[in-house]
């Protein structure tokens, strides 16, 4: 059996993000693929303090983290690409001066401002404050230094502004109307892939990809074999060889079997 290096992403791939479950079909499908030979990764967005217990609890062979900028396997951190804490300062001033709501994500901490102004920050800082361990700061920190950022844009807010001055550093991913994920240009869920498969020496057909959301185009249109949830983006069905059930009907599940991974 030819052994695969497959990543998934969480989000509307493993956790369903309406009720905050994790089918029982998605971890017995990623423990058999394991058992099987091949290797599993998360390949997230989110930064690797926001991964919840429960699914690192499954056992995962290594972590790709903040859409490329942090890499983890088998407890080993192999890369980490930090802002530093000047430029993440800047940010910090600008997101203020442009009345912008975000979360600044780093490989050991999260920031949040002390007046968060976006319902959907505050949702996610709720999430958070639940299952901190000591990672969440406020954004006067003054050895702030993060990795990646998401935004979330009012009606006062001047996106405009905001993106002409740094679309030279970042890649502003669209997530949803009002939603938006800045990458630093150079990393994305694909070179973390890349990454890894020089370090583990993977062929890179044998590489196979899960996910639902416009985050995950750049590692489906990577991989040597993509795979969509039926519950996402429409604009990913057209990009990936296969699109599998949606999360709560055992999607991930479904897709392992159809390439005969389980």
């Amino acid at each position: 059996m030819t052994k695969y290096a497959i990543f998934f992403d969480i989000d509307g791939t493993i956790i369903d993000e309406n009720s905050g479950i994790i089918p029982a079909s998605c971890i017995e499908g990623i423990k058999q693929a394991q058992k099987n030979g091949h290797m599993v990764f998360i390949n997230t967005g989110r930064p690797f303090p926001a991964i919840d217990t429960c699914i690192k609890d499954i056992g995962f062979d290594g972590y790709v983290c903040g859409c490329g900028t942090y890499v983890k396997y088998r407890g080993q951190e192999l890369l980490q690409r930090t802002l530093g804490n000047e430029l993440s300062q800047r940010i910090v001033v600008d997101l203020l001066d442009h009345n912008i709501d975000g979360i600044l994500e780093g490989h050991q901490n999260i920031y949040y401002r002390n007046q968060v102004i976006s319902e959907a920050v505050g949702n996610i800082k709720e999430r958070h404050q639940s299952m901190d361990t000591g990672f969440l700061k406020g954004w006067e920190d003054e050895k702030i230094s993060f990795d990646k950022l998401a935004i979330w844009t009012l009606p006062e807010s001047n996106f405009q502004g905001f993106e002409a001055k740094y679309k030279d550093t970042f890649e502003f991913i669209h997530r949803d109307i009002c939603f938006y994920e800045l990458v630093p240009h150079g990393y994305s869920k694909a070179t973390g892939i890349q990454f890894l498969e020089k370090h583990l020496n993977i062929d890179h057909c044998h590489t196979i990809a899960i996910g639902d959301s416009t985050n995950d185009i750049s590692m489906l249109g990577y991989v040597g074999i993509s795979i969509a949830m039926g519950n996402s983006n429409p604009i990913l069905f057209e990009q990936v060889n296969y699109v599998t059930k949606d999360i709560m009907q055992d999607g991930v599940y479904w897709g392992l079997k159809q390439f005969q991974i389980i």
